[in-house]
Parts: structure tokens; sequence; C-alpha cells
């Protein structure tokens, strides 16, 4: 009998489920609308965003499709301005996890969970799913300059190419070792929204 994955080692889950790089499948953004469609059932006050290199056409990606869902702004009564429900992001893991999702990590203000991990690996089709509150959208910014940039985005690709194999097990090491990358890409993407909205 197999172990649960919830009695597994964080390295028992890596070689379970270890970076795998293919090339973009343009059935990827179907896979995001079909599960959309099912998650905005269970999460009518969020708004939903394909994100991550399976958003990206044309480069090399996991075979998981990244959902961003983004706690809509509360409206108060008496002043009209915009307040957070600081209680959204947890209702909305209970939700999920109810309907079969699995928490991956959890703080205040962003809680992550995954659909597709299976004892026996992955299945057909898996995915991550993102919980955060406006303000914190930075992938999305990284997303559309790369989509607008394909030149960048093949950089990009280039360089989750030549970490696959050296952290292929061991994903902290793999988004570690992207997130200079990535920091910078998103800063120059918020530099450029605020220059041609001025």
């Amino acid at each position: 009998m197999s172990k649960k994955l919830s009695d597994m080692t964080l390295e028992e889950l890596w070689r379970l489920f270890p970076i795998s790089l293919v090339p973009h499948n343009d059935a990827w953004r179907d896979w995001f609308y079909e599960e959309s469609h099912a998650l905005s059932q269970i999460l009518p006050g969020f708004n939903l965003f394909h994100i991550g290199s399976t958003a990206i056409p044309g480069i090399y990606a996991k075979n998981i499709v990244d959902i961003m869902a983004v706690a809509q702004v509360a409206v108060d009564g008496q002043n009209s301005a915009g307040t957070l429900d600081l209680g959204a992001l947890e209702c909305a893991s209970d939700a999920l996890c109810a309907a079969g999702w699995v928490c991956m990590s959890h703080t205040a203000n962003r809680i992550s969970l995954n659909k597709g991990y299976t004892e026996s690996g992955f299945a057909d089709r898996a995915f991550h799913l993102h919980l955060r509150f406006p303000g914190d959208i930075d992938e999305l910014y990284f997303r559309d300059y790369l989509c607008g940039h394909p030149n960048i985005a093949k950089e990009y690709e280039s360089l989750k190419l030549s970490l696959w194999k050296k952290f292929e097990f061991n994903r902290d090491g793999y988004t570690e070792a992207k997130s200079d990358f990535i920091r910078n890409i998103t800063e120059i993407a918020k530099n450029a929204l605020k220059i041609t909205r001025s």
C-alpha cells in the first residue's frame, strides 16, 4: 500500500513530483477555462486569472496550470471605500478543500492549493491555485510582459531549461534560482505600466 501524500517527507514528494518541462501545449488554455468555470461556482467572490509559464505562448513549462484567484474588494456601505474581507481567503480555502483541493501553503495573505497530485504521481491534469488579495498580483505583470515580449519569454525559457536537470528533485531550489529574473522583469513591467498610464 502506498504512502499517503500527507505522510511523505518533502524529499519523497519531490521524487514523486519532479520538475519536468514540456513544450507549450495549446490545451493548457482550455484546461484553465474549464477549471475556472468550476472554480467560479466555489469562489463567486474571486476573479480568476491564468498565470505561470502555461499562460505564455511558445515556451516550455511544467505540465501544471497555475491559476490566481483574487478576492474582490468588498465595498463599505458608509463611505464606498474598498475594504478587504480578511477572512475571505480562509473561507475560500475551506470550500476548495471540501471540493477536493489540497492546501499546500498558508499565510494570512496567501494560500496555495493543488489538484491532480496523487500517491501514484500526477493525474492527467494538474493545477496550482493561488488565493490572493487585490494588489498582490505580480504574476500578472510578469505574464503580460512576457506575452508582449517574446524575446524575453525565450530568455526565461532558456533559464528554466538550464535549471531543469540541476533542480529536478528540488522545487524550492528551482524556484529560488529563477527569482532574480522574475523579480527584475516584474519591476520593468510595473514601471512600463506606470509610464503608459501617466
